[in-house]
């Protein structure tokens, strides 16, 4: 039973297991064993015709079966030698499965590992080299990361290979590249999620006043990144010029992201899923069906590898570098049967792994200029949980549950601490649960045009032409929605930090069901998040706020010396308390992994230094940074203080052999403006009002 861990090796792991049912098989040629699609079936596929597919990963050319287990059926092992015998067949061979849900973890021969920041790059070669290792590919959203293959025929050591590598002092993550089925979170005037209307003769208002939010911006100048199974971006609700930029297939690695495979690798028997997502989230209005942020540009990337997938944390770094601002993900872990209060599956934890949470990481920090990209998931639509699933859960993302058209959860919603948010999505009447029926059939959006979609061309369904469909829903359609909306914040104020988007979104919840709902003193219900999106009132607090401040900067150009401490100070003349303090370092060095630079404020302040770099970084040249409370906790310590005084900004070079020179210091205070601190007083004052 191998042991495998996604985080440090200070950080719990988790377990798989071989199963007794479940057959791999692997194929050359990347065609299915069993799914001829009209050839002539092969003596081969004979033995697997008695079996049931369970996953495909056809980026992989790889399915995995179940097969009948009994006196009368053929052993796993007698299949895997025959089906050994064909040329097309690379490998057929056993499957590890997750203890609790049962369901397979395909593993490759690959590797994720990170060396610590200070290792050098040509030390880290070595150690892979002397394992036995190829670096596939050098990650470049971290440092001292690579992807690296163990030898064909591996097969179950590279679990030890990865344990044994982690053991070593200079080694921070390492695990084998996992696999799992990436589970999808999908079960005009129909658009009962933007506006107030009426539906088969019924009112419906249950929205987040995106119509009103269209009176100040429609998302323009804003590119929000679909990750999903593929887009048809031939859809009209996509056409005009500049709508779709840096189209990507992740996967296949082309700039194709339209669907593939016609079979589809889950519950949607067909790439059907990131059409209608992106439709929610950005589609034009144009002839039936408008996104959340209709300007918004559209960055569709195709990814049908599976969860864990190395190519899954590629993604998100090419939506980062190709101009994303804002990424939705419909997708993660397998969701529990919602109705089933019992399954084992609820209390399964899904952790994130490291070569995902470096890549998400990457984009908070290095997307749009710094500011870093709003990345939002879907809670899951288990009735289980979020907490449980790593990916919905990480902290610089924005989980988003599903309410329903009566304004109250759905049932099938996840739920728990890490729920941001909720946005408007289908539902089901369901009695042992004493849930009343849906008014609507789900959400109006985008289908794949013609009868490759959801719907086929039956008006029913949505159109005759069959370019919409009208039953769109689960927390797949909820996260696009809200990635419309922090779209349309940043259209407004397209100066907000990631983290300062996360916290207006929270502000700008409308607080439904609020009985059921159980909200905490702090306004968060583990059902709703801070409550329902309003869209208006998220642009209404985006907009720019008065405020005041000085920046004091100064060049300096001076040398760092190898093995040396120096010392920089700046003075602060202004006596005014600050609401928030940043740090700009600009330098140049040869290796900034040497360096350590810590921020020495004045003794009035009564705060302690602050380290700002910690020999991060590796072999990495220049520096040119900007420190905020968030990148950097402690200089929220400075809120509310006089920075008046000398500051020393102080940097050590710890290791031989580089040098470089400081070549800008500065120091950013910004203080509230009365106007603004009149308005919240305001602000405040009215909400005690109204909760009298």
């Amino acid at each position: 039973m191998p042991t495998v861990y996604f985080g440090t090796k200070d950080e719990p792991g988790f377990d798989l297991e071989q199963s007794n049912d479940l057959i791999a098989v692997r194929t050359r040629s990347g065609r299915s064993i069993t799914r001829t699609a009209g050839l002539v079936p092969t003596p081969v596929s004979a033995e697997l015709e008695d079996s049931t597919l369970v996953a495909a990963y056809p980026e992989a050319g790889v399915e995995v079966y179940r097969v009948p287990i009994g006196r009368t059926s053929r052993s796993l092992d007698n299949r895997k030698a025959t089906l050994r015998m064909s040329s097309d067949v690379r490998f057929a061979g056993g499957v590890l499965v997750d203890p609790v849900a049962k369901e397979p973890v395909l593993y490759t021969e690959n590797l994720f590992i990170k060396f610590t920041d200070t290792t050098d790059p040509d030390d880290c070669i070595a150690v892979l080299r002397d394992s036995g290792l190829t670096v596939k590919n050098e990650v470049s959203y971290a440092t001292n990361a690579y992807f690296v293959s163990a030898p064909e025929g591996t097969g179950q050591k590279v679990f030890d290979i990865a344990a044994n590598l982690l053991k070593r002092d200079d080694v921070e993550y390492c695990h084998p590249e996992l696999i799992r089925q990436r589970a999808r979170k999908g079960v005009f005037p129909q658009q009962w999620h933007l506006k107030k209307t009426t539906i088969s003769g019924v009112v419906v208002d249950a929205h987040v006043n995106v119509e009103a939010a269209h009176e100040i911006t429609r998302g323009a100048g804003v590119t929000i990144a679909i990750i999903d199974d593929g887009v048809d971006v031939d859809h009209t609700e996509f056409g005009g010029a500049g709508k779709v930029v840096a189209p990507r297939d992740a996967t296949l690695q082309t700039n194709d992201p339209r669907p593939k495979d016609p079979y589809g690798t889950g519950p949607d028997n067909g790439e059907n899923h990131g059409t209608a997502c992106a439709g929610v989230a950005c589609a034009n209005g144009t002839m039936g069906a408008s996104g959340v942020a209709p300007e918004a540009r559209l960055l569709p990337i195709r990814l049908s590898s599976g969860l864990g997938s190395q190519r899954e944390a590629e993604a998100f770094k090419w939506a980062a570098d190709n101009g994303a601002d804002v990424i939705s993900c419909s997708w993660g872990p397998p969701d529990g049967r919602w109705w089933n209060l019992n399954d084992p599956q609820h209390k399964q934890v899904f952790p994130l792994p490291a070569s995902t949470r470096l890549a998400i990481d990457y984009v908070v920090a290095n997307g749009r200029g710094g500011k870093g990209c709003t990345v939002l998931f879907a809670a899951g639509n288990g009735n289980e949980p979020v907490d449980n699933d790593g990916y919905a859960s990480f902290s610089k993302v924005i989980a988003v549950a599903a309410c329903n058209d009566r304004g109250n959860r759905s049932v099938y919603s996840d739920f728990g601490k890490a729920v941001w948010c909720s946005f408007p999505s289908s539902d089901f009447g369901h009695p042992p649960f004493n849930q009343p029926d849906p008014l609507t059939s789900g959400i109006w959006t985008t289908d794949r045009v013609g009868d490759d979609g959801y719907n086929t061309g039956k008006p029913a369904d949505g159109d005759a032409n069959g370019n919409f469909t009208n039953s769109f829903g689960g927390t797949s359609s909820a996260c696009p929605g809200a990635a419309g909306v922090a779209a349309l914040v940043l259209s407004v104020n397209p100066n907000l930090n990631w983290h300062e988007v996360k916290d207006l979104l929270k502000g700008a919840c409308d607080k439904i069901d609020p009985q059921g709902g159980n909200y905490d003193n702090s306004g968060h219900s583990l059902k709703y998040g801070y409550g329902r999106l309003n869209a208006r009132t998220a642009v209404e607090l985006a907009k720019p706020q008065p405020q005041s401040g000085i920046t004091i900067s100064r060049r300096f150009d001076a040398p760092i010396p190898d093995l040396q401490t120096v010392s920089f100070t700046l003075d602060v003349p202004d006596n005014t308390p600050v609401e928030k303090l940043t740090v700009g370092v600009k330098l140049k060095h040869t290796y900034i992994g040497d360096l350590k630079i810590t921020l020495e404020p004045p003794a009035n302040t009564g705060v302690n230094p602050v380290v700002l770099h910690n020999r991060a970084g590796g072999s990495t040249n220049n520096l040119k940074k900007t420190y905020d409370e968030v990148t950097t906790p402690m200089l929220a310590t400075f809120a509310g203080k006089s920075c008046r005084g000398t500051w020393t900004l102080k940097i050590q070079d710890a290791a031989a052999q580089d040098f470089g020179m400081l070549l800008l210091f500065s120091l950013g205070l910004t203080f509230i403006h009365p106007d603004r601190l009149l308005r919240t007083s305001e602000t405040t004052n009215s909400k005690r009002k109204t909760k009298k």
